[in-house]
């Protein structure tokens, strides 16, 4: 019987390498359950992987590989939607630990708390999806999925100010300004279900974008920089896409971020 993890990136490194996604969920609740109750050494004897285990299924395309989902009021089209998002809560699970795991001796405790209890939604978020997938006759890793998700933690895994920039206040920032309109899509077509599920996300998501821009700003103040001229630094170093309205101006104020950060970046 092999002997139980009692580090905490030991427990980070274990889920982070569990490629079955109903048994990923399953290592990060009880890890995040184990690291609040004090059941995890702040210990960091473990290095995080270059990239998580994944499931034999979904297939991992380029983005313009990626087939066109369809119009959203067919079963195809509601399908690949829900999809998309599930395969999008997966990969967050791992960015997720791979933040706390990776960053965690530099940054401290709170930091790690805060970005496990991010997993910890992620992978609930996940859940949801797969559950509402299989009330439609589907399941995760039916269809093709987006294959560049964990470029952005590769390209930042040795700067923690960029992995902040780019994760939570760029791309998790963007889920603020698009799930809205998605949300009253799936609510006009009937599906209250599907609504609930997408505030949920919704809401979780302010959080997460407000922890990250908050160790954003305090590790940027602590070296003397300005925490909006420092972020569009890093943006123009390491994001690769574009910032492009419209912005959900008061979830992303509600997160801390400000229209100083983003306004003069947006295309």
């Amino acid at each position: 019987m092999a002997s139980p993890i009692t580090s905490l990136t030991g427990a980070i490194r274990a889920a982070l390498l569990t490629a079955d996604p109903v048994a990923k969920c399953f290592a990060t609740r009880k890890l995040v359950r184990e690291w609040r109750q004090g059941d995890l050494a702040f210990t960091f004897d473990a290095a995080m992987p270059d990239e998580p285990a994944r499931p034999e299924h979904p297939q991992l395309l380029a983005p313009n590989k990626m087939p066109k989902r369809g119009k959203g009021g067919s079963e195809r089209g509601r399908i690949a939607l829900w999809h998309s998002l599930a395969h999008i809560e997966f990969v967050a699970i791992d960015l997720a630990l791979d933040m706390a795991g990776r960053f965690g001796a530099q940054m401290g405790k709170q930091f790690v708390s805060d970005f496990l209890d991010v997993a910890a939604d992620e992978a609930m978020h996940f859940a949801l999806l797969d559950r509402k997938l299989k009330t439609l006759g589907s399941h995760y890793g039916a269809l093709p999925a987006h294959g560049g998700l964990w470029q952005a933690a590769d390209s930042t895994k040795h700067d923690v100010a960029a992995r902040l920039a780019i994760v939570p206040m760029v791309l998790e920032a963007r889920g603020l300004d698009v799930t809205p309109a998605t949300l009253e899509r799936v609510r006009a077509a009937g599906d209250e279900n599907g609504a609930k599920i997408l505030q949920r996300i919704l809401d979780d998501e302010i959080r997460h974008v407000a922890f990250g821009t908050k160790h954003f700003i305090a590790l940027a103040e602590s070296q003397g920089k300005s925490p909006e001229s420092h972020w569009k630094r890093l943006v123009e170093s390491y994001f690769r896409g574009v910032i492009k309205p419209p912005f959900n101006d008061s979830a992303r104020l509600a997160a801390g971020l400000s229209r100083d950060f983003y306004a003069e970046v947006a295309l």
